[in-house]
């Protein structure tokens, strides 16, 4: 059963508990204070540059979002539920809700595939999650532009066409096109990381390992695709 805001029975114990064991400091002076370091600590990574920030994996609130996506969403970077509707601010985007509304509203999920930077990035609402490099269509086998949608996923089909497995398969409307792992064939043998950043697929986008599981449990059938 998924998670719902409106039925608290949905949260898992262990979470909730977990993302409340941050204690701001007892004067209203001193959680100011805090406050202000922690939002020029994050300033600072941002500077530093992407790779620090993910290095370091901030949390200061303790409740499932980082202090970078924190800074994205402008929740409270001190107190893990900023519209004080009982969830945690990191359960609520986890499953897609707006931290900021405590009203169990949604907020639209979209991918964005920028072909000539070799870029897909996906969204909540309008902030950027993550981006990763991919493989699109080389130009005898291009990958379609337009808008589409995620028709269905799949774990691991098989393309007849081309006889290979694409792992984490998430189909698009456009015809014979999807987003997926790096191909397999026969005996393990894998397309190499190598190709990443380059226009070389035949014509469906392709992820590295580790990127291409993420989005295909982040992704929902209907999540909207940009692909220009």
């Amino acid at each position: 059963m998924g998670f719902k805001k409106d039925d608290p029975g949905t949260i898992p114990k262990s979470s909730f508990n977990e993302k409340l064991v941050f204690c701001p400091v007892s004067t209203k002076r001193g959680t100011v204070h805090m406050r202000r370091f922690v939002l020029v600590l994050t300033l600072m990574l941002f500077l530093l540059g992407p790779s620090l920030s993910r290095a370091a994996g901030l949390d200061a609130d303790a409740d499932g979002l980082s202090d970078l996506l924190e800074a994205k969403f402008k929740t409270d970077i001190v107190n893990p539920d900023s519209d004080s509707d009982g969830y945690p601010d990191g359960l609520e985007v986890n499953n897609g809700y707006d931290p900021l509304q405590g009203r169990g509203i949604k907020l639209k999920k979209r991918i964005e595939i920028n072909v000539k930077t070799q870029k897909l990035q996906y969204f909540l609402g309008n902030v950027s999650m993550g981006e990763y490099v991919i493989s699109t269509g080389k130009k005898s086998t291009p990958t379609p532009k337009g808008s589409f949608v995620v028709k269905n996923k799949l774990p691991r089909p098989k393309s007849q066409a081309y006889g290979l497995w694409m792992p984490y398969w998430l189909g698009l409307s456009a015809a014979g096109i999807g987003i997926h792992e790096l191909p397999e064939w026969g005996k393990g043998k894998k397309e190499s990381a190598a190709d990443l950043g380059k226009a070389v697929s035949h014509g469906c986008i392709r992820l590295g390992v580790g990127p291409a599981k993420k989005l295909y449990d982040w992704a929902e059938v209907g999540t909207e695709v940009k692909v220009y």
